[in-house]
């Protein structure tokens, strides 16, 4: 492995140690003098769901939850939602696009119901400021814990 790649891979382990050591909050309960960026993680009665990055935590984490968080803001609660209802192939064609879900009334209401259910989840986080380490972090989190609603395919 290259020493410049087996540097940041070396300090994932001790990333992912801090954000399990992390006090779980409620996301309405952020506290205000939370670091500007890093990684975060969504749990719901103990079980790891998924893990994001950013470099605004406060908001991003707001953004999958907030009432009025469109599916570009709020791609957990859209995942969530694809199962809820069963739409869960996604497309770039307009029949099954995003915005095409969000007229369908069922799955509006399904969206709706999963960020109120993402409020209620217990969110932590762990401070990054370097891209190419949240970055991996990211991945390693999400495959160690195997967090379901992460998917690193493209579409």
């Amino acid at each position: 492995m290259h020493p410049r790649f087996k540097k940041y891979v070396a300090d994932l382990d001790t990333g992912l140690r801090h954000l399990l050591k992390a006090k779980p909050v409620l996301p309405a309960e952020l506290p205000s003098d939370m670091p500007l960026a890093g990684v975060y993680l969504f749990s719901e009665r103990g079980r790891h769901l998924y893990v994001g990055r950013s470099n605004r935590l406060r908001r991003r984490i707001g953004r999958h939850c907030r009432l009025g968080a469109t599916h570009r803001m709020g791609a957990f609660a859209f995942r969530l939602a694809r199962e809820a209802t069963g739409y869960l192939k996604a497309t770039y064609k307009t029949e099954g696009s995003r915005s095409a879900l969000l007229k369908n009334r069922r799955f509006a209401a399904a969206f709706v119901r999963a960020k109120a259910r993402i409020r209620r989840m217990h969110v932590r986080y762990v401070e990054e400021s370097d891209p190419v380490k949240q970055a991996l972090l990211e991945i390693y989190v999400a495959t160690v814990l195997k967090t379901p609603y992460n998917d690193f395919d493209t579409h």
